[in-house]
């Protein structure tokens, strides 16, 4: 529950079609029902959403106060991971295990995991768009559900953005490092060693979810990662921008997640 301490809305800056911009405007109507979900379809590809998902998060306590002071809460974020496990994203407080989904290839599949957990708000990584059938009314439940959605880059940067956001304090770096470079220690993290309340870094079921997802990725990938992180970085911030869509369009691009381009292309 660092995320509590960690993160604060002043901490992001946000332009929509150029011109400055609020959180609230990104994520217009955030109520306290809200669920977000980032799907992720490569090696730790959702470091490249890391300040969307994390307005998200500072949504989700800022639209309830008392998720920061008083309940003992983990903000209501789901990964879905597509056809295999892309590495732990669990430092971003994707907690406990439940919320890093793993599902199979079939677009179905993932869609049914989507509207299981009642996502309202969705990310999915910039794939081409695929005409698909999912399952009857599946689809439905979706649009009328889903209250915003975004194409994100695992990079970090999308062609032809209409939403950017940048962190202006160096903490907002602070779940990407540590995803990059997990933890294995029983130890407080110094970040939360004055937290009041339990954290998941003292969890024993925490370290073993790490170790778990620790080989999904080779070292050569996360080095990968981690270098094209570095990259963005300008004295320890990172600016990434995204495109916002309409839900159909999501669910277009959602069903190419996983795939190769020539797979995609042809079904």
């Amino acid at each position: 529950m660092h995320v509590v301490t960690l993160l604060k809305a002043d901490m992001f800056d946000v332009e929509i079609d150029g011109k400055p911009a609020s959180i609230a405007q990104a994520l217009p109507d955030w109520n306290p029902h809200d669920r977000f979900g980032l799907v992720i379809d490569e090696a730790l590809g959702g470091i490249g959403a890391t300040h969307l998902l994390q307005i998200a998060i500072t949504s989700f306590y800022d639209v309830k106060p008392s998720r920061r002071t008083e309940l003992m809460v983990y903000p209501e974020i789901y990964a879905f991971h597509i056809g295999k496990g892309y590495g732990a994203h669990a430092p971003y407080d994707f907690w406990p295990a439940r919320r890093e989904v793993i599902t199979s290839l079939d677009h179905r599949e993932v869609l049914d995991a989507i509207n299981d957990r009642g996502i309202t708000r969705l990310a999915v990584p910039d794939r081409a768009p695929r005409e698909v059938v999912h399952r009857p009314k599946e689809v439905d439940a979706a649009l009328d559900r889903i209250a915003s959605a975004f194409v994100y880059s695992p990079s970090g940067r999308v062609a032809d953005p209409d939403l950017v956001i940048s962190g202006n304090d160096r903490r907002t770096e602070y779940n990407p490092n540590s995803a990059l470079r997990p933890r294995y220690s029983d130890s407080r993290p110094a970040s939360v060693s004055t937290a009041a309340k339990p954290v998941k870094e003292l969890d024993s079921s925490y370290q073993d979810w790490l170790r778990k997802r620790e080989h999904d990725l080779t070292a050569e990938e996360r080095a990968f990662v981690e270098r094209r992180r570095q990259e963005l970085r300008q004295d320890g911030l990172v600016t990434e921008t995204y495109r916002r869509v309409g839900g159909r369009e999501a669910l277009m691009r959602l069903a190419s997640a996983g795939l190769d381009r020539d797979t995609a292309a042809a079904g």
